[in-house]
């Protein structure tokens, strides 16, 4: 008899399970079938795959760039697609090591002002009364303050060494403005009725924000996300131009302050103006991405705006 119930258990156990893991399946199609119907959102999508795979296998497929003097700033040619800079490296090698640099940067100022937002943003909104004040009170200081200049100083405060420190750096002051969003998103749902009916029920608050609160801004939050890395890779790049960073590595942004500084474009030739323009290009080309992308993403996210 025993056995005969745990049987049952079992199928109902895996029947749920299957019937989950179909509803997933179902919403990741319905995503990726919105994103490709609309014409600027694949065009996004694709341009953002293209700059996503390139950062990962790239630098696995393209060998490290190595100095050599003899070759300075030659012109492209068959042996270097984009030329060399002032030391001989390779462009092409530079710019595909440097892009997971620059994304892994904006990647991880994205996800710390997204948590900093999302924490501060939904407890204010919940909670209220004194909490909300203080919380908010603290939210617009930080807006008061010039977030450019804020972050030149944290930066050459702060010893930026590796991609998780500079994205903190980055986003220590980039949160303020999507918390006060979420604040006011939290402040309409919390008088819902599938709220008001889970605090009856007396369903923790962790759930509530979790079951709740999130799948409701979910889209929102997405579409700061993307946002919130189109500036971080804009500020990153602007700190390395002023030679504010003492970073390590192939990022875009070290890429057009050496040939700044090292006056490589001062020299003429085509050589040393496609080692300028190329990090230029893939900037403008990622943040075209992350615009179209954008386009349809609210869409995809959220059932309600579908056709």
């Amino acid at each position: 008899m025993n056995n005969a119930v745990n049987l049952n258990k079992n199928k109902t156990t895996i029947t749920k399970t299957n019937e989950q893991d179909g509803k997933f399946l179902t919403t990741v199609k319905e995503f990726f079938n919105v994103i490709w119907n609309n014409k600027m959102s694949r065009v996004g999508f694709l341009i953002l795959v293209f700059f996503l795979l390139l950062s990962i296998f790239g630098p696995m497929l393209v060998p490290a760039p190595e100095s050599n003097y003899l070759n300075r700033l030659l012109e492209p040619c068959a042996d270097h697609w984009l030329g060399t800079d002032y030391a001989g490296r390779d462009i092409l090698c530079q710019f595909v090591h440097g892009s997971r640099d620059v994304l892994l940067v904006a990647f991880y100022a994205a996800c710390f002002s997204i948590v900093f937002a999302c924490a501060i943003g939904i407890f204010a909104g919940l909670a209220g009364g004194k909490t909300d004040t203080t919380l908010m009170l603290i939210t617009n200081i930080v807006l008061t303050m010039p977030s450019f200049p804020v972050t030149m100083v944290l930066s050459m405060v702060i010893n930026v060494s590796n991609d998780i420190l500079f994205g903190l750096v980055l986003s220590i002051w980039s949160w303020a403005g999507l918390a006060k969003a979420i604040r006011s998103q939290v402040l309409v749902l919390k008088h819902k009725e599938f709220i008001e009916v889970s605090k009856l029920m007396g369903i923790s608050s962790f759930n509530i924000i979790t079951k709740d609160v999130i799948p409701n801004i979910i889209s929102f939050i997405a579409i700061n996300f993307i946002a919130i890395m189109k500036g971080a890779i804009m500020t990153s790049v602007g700190l390395m131009v002023l030679g504010l960073v003492p970073f390590q590595g192939s990022h875009w942004g070290m890429m057009i302050q050496m040939a700044m500084s090292q006056s490589a474009v001062l020299y003429g030739g085509l050589g040393p103006i496609v080692y300028f323009v190329t990090p230029i290009i893939g900037i403008l080309l990622f943040q075209l991405g992350c615009y179209l992308f954008a386009n349809g993403l609210d869409e995809a996210l959220n059932p309600r705006l579908r056709k």
